[in-house]
């Protein structure tokens, strides 16, 4: 008689977790309360940037018509805000004789030509103060120098002169480089702070970062062509651009946390799945022998 073998009993079926049993564990519940924080703090950063974006309290129109004193608009060695640039103002002063100085690469109504610059020493300032001024604008540079040495020789012949000054408001153009071969004193655009370093009698002088273009002409050139600025926009679009960036980096971190508990559960199933066959092909071989 012979004897049957004895029957390998089948390895047990294991079941695979869902994603949602993956998620609900201790360790994935925290990493969802940590990329919540996140997600607040980026989407709060939106928020605020967005409530930049809209400018609640714009400037009336034609606010940089109104003539206002200079002192009323900034202060020596302070930024001009955005609203004011091209604001109209008025000063008095005195003009430092030796510094009437030539800027080139100036257009009036796209003609090319040059500016005549002084150092307007400020009255009624509590300490000595001083601003540049463009007092008008020529064609060719034989003018400039024949009007920039016209006005050397008025100041040198009264020095206290008062003189009343009326003019838009325009923020420093930087730095310029002369081109190749030019003379290295020459100026290209309207820097107080290049004309700072060629001024006389500074000690101790306070200076405006900002610099006056006459609404009239001072001495034998030509009225500087100065429009009003435009009206700005009450809406700042690279605000809102920002904003979006902080909503898509808030949701990225949401879907990070969402990536990397799909990438766990996938590892697992693939895992348990792995051992399951593992088990079948030893089953299926302890059979055989």
């Amino acid at each position: 008689m012979t004897s049957t073998p004895a029957t390998q009993p089948a390895p047990p079926q294991i079941f695979p977790p869902t994603l949602r049993e993956v998620m609900l564990r201790p360790r994935w519940i925290a990493l969802l309360a940590f990329s919540l924080i996140v997600a607040g703090v980026l989407a709060w950063l939106g928020q605020w940037q967005l409530g930049r974006a809209v400018d609640t309290s714009p400037p009336q129109p034609g606010l940089t018509e109104i003539i206002q004193p200079l002192a009323d608009v900034v202060q020596p060695g302070d930024y001009l805000p955005e609203p004011l640039v091209g604001q109209r103002v008025e000063v008095r002063g005195t003009w430092v004789a030796p510094d009437f100085i030539v800027v080139s690469s100036r257009y009036n109504d796209e003609v090319e030509g040059y500016w005549v610059t002084g150092q307007l020493r400020v009255s009624d300032a509590a300490e000595p103060t001083s601003i540049a001024v463009a007092t008008g604008w020529t064609q060719s540079l034989e003018q400039a120098n024949v009007a920039a040495a016209q006005l050397r020789a008025d100041a040198e012949s009264d020095p206290t002169a008062v003189v009343e000054v009326t003019g838009r408001l325009i923020s420093d153009e930087g730095p310029s480089v002369p081109p190749a071969g030019a003379d290295p004193q020459t100026l290209m655009r309207m820097s107080p702070a290049m004309l700072l370093g060629r001024w006389h009698d500074i000690t101790d002088v306070s200076v405006y970062r900002q610099y006056i273009a006459s609404q009239t002409a001072i001495g034998p050139v030509d009225v500087i062509a100065s429009p009003a600025p435009d009206e700005r926009s009450r809406v700042n679009w690279l605000n809102i651009f920002y904003a979006a960036e902080w909503a898509v980096f808030a949701g990225f971190a949401l879907y990070l946390w969402y990536r990397l508990a799909r990438d766990a559960w996938e590892k697992e199933v693939e895992d348990l799945e792995d051992e399951q066959a593992e088990a079948l092909a030893a089953g299926a071989a302890a059979s055989r022998d």
